[in-house]
């Protein structure tokens, strides 16, 4: 039976604890990219974070029997995604790999060249800062701005106490802070200026 877009997450869930492969499908292609966007912004590659999602999943599926139908997917799924990540970077052979110059930079689409300019120099400047940060901290920074969980939903997802997830945040934060400064400053100056 082919499963419709419309049907409740805690009905694919049920399904897919039944053994229904097109419910399991349909979760993966609802939470997909939220869970790619989590892995890449810890690992920092393409390649890594395909691999990460792709055993997310895997296990998930694996696990989708002991899911409760009382709690939401995303969160969980996430979990499982941002600890293989963390994971992989506390690895050996992810300390040996270096990341190439440029490798998360896009294209930009912006009409005006400078301001396409800009923003890749921002996202360089950002995406260098990220990466100065322990996994924890990136992973609890990544999951309360990117994915706008809660204090709590990031403790479950990470199984770690709440405490937790606020010192490791203001920890992410502060380093952010001190590594974007030079940045930020000017940015104010140049505001300041034209005021």
């Amino acid at each position: 039976m082919k499963t419709s877009v419309e049907a409740p997450e805690a009905e694919l869930i049920a399904r897919a604890q039944g053994g229904d492969l097109f419910a399991f499908e349909e979760l993966v292609r609802r939470y997909g990219r939220r869970v790619y966007a989590v892995a890449l912004r810890i690992v920092r590659r393409h390649d890594l974070a395909d691999d990460v999602v792709q055993e997310a999943f895997v296990r998930a599926h694996r696990n989708i029997q002991r899911f409760d139908l009382e709690r939401p997917f995303g969160p969980w799924i996430c979990r499982i995604a941002s600890n293989l990540a963390v994971n992989h970077l506390r690895s050996p052979v992810a300390r040996e790999q270096e990341l190439p110059e440029g490798h998360a930079e896009t294209p930009s689409c912006a009409p005006d060249a400078l301001a396409g300019v800009l923003a890749d120099e921002a996202k360089r400047v950002l995406d260098q800062a990220l990466a100065q940060l322990p996994a924890e901290q990136r992973a609890v920074f990544v999951l309360r701005t990117v994915e706008e969980l809660s204090y709590r939903e990031i403790a479950e997802a990470l199984e770690i106490p709440e405490g937790s997830v606020m010192s490791r945040l203001y920890r992410a934060r502060a380093r952010l802070r001190t590594a974007l400064q030079p940045y930020l400053g000017t940015a104010l100056e140049h505001a300041g200026k034209k005021t």
